[in-house]
């Protein structure tokens, strides 16, 4: 499929579009206020966050998974490795009758309610406030939130995925 919106070329990337070259950001880089913005606040979520990297790319798959993203999917089953899922789990993200620890159930929990209703039950948040202080729940919500819209945008704007 034919992008919406082309990347744009190597001669108008900024310093971080050269260090990763990725077609989200070769892509997003055409609207420059609203790059630098997102760029910030996703930064924050994937690289500074409260909540455990393992936790919080189990969070990302899912979402990926839900909306059909391809994209956020090849990008987050590599750094779901590095954060130590294994592939039988990251495989098993896809399953809903896969076999999962409470904690690990929960975030998945919480992923597919908030893709199919934009809430959550107070059953799910009464177990997120067991486990999660209020900012990871909060950061939770809004990882969950951020990759769906992301996974929007990609597939609105037809990003193609970069060749291996």
């Amino acid at each position: 499929m034919e992008p919406r919106v082309r990347p744009l070329p190597p001669e108008q990337w900024d310093d971080f579009q050269r260090a990763n070259p990725q077609n989200v950001f070769t892509t997003l880089g055409r609207h420059p206020k609203l790059y630098r913005a997102w760029l910030g606040f996703g930064s924050v979520l994937l690289y500074d966050g409260t909540l455990p990297a393992r936790e919080r790319e189990l969070a990302i798959l899912r979402t990926a998974h839900r909306h059909g993203s391809a994209y956020e999917w090849a990008h987050h089953t590599r750094i779901g490795r590095a954060a130590g899922l294994t592939d039988q789990e990251i495989d098993a993200v896809r399953r809903d009758d896969a076999d999962w620890p409470p904690g690990d159930l929960l975030v998945l929990r919480t992923a597919d309610e908030l893709h199919a209703d934009g809430d959550l039950s107070d059953a799910t948040w009464a177990a997120l406030c067991e486990r999660y202080d209020e900012t990871q729940r909060i950061e939770l919500v809004m990882l969950i939130a951020q990759y769906g819209m992301l996974a929007t945008v990609l597939a609105t704007l037809r990003v193609p995925l970069e060749d291996a």
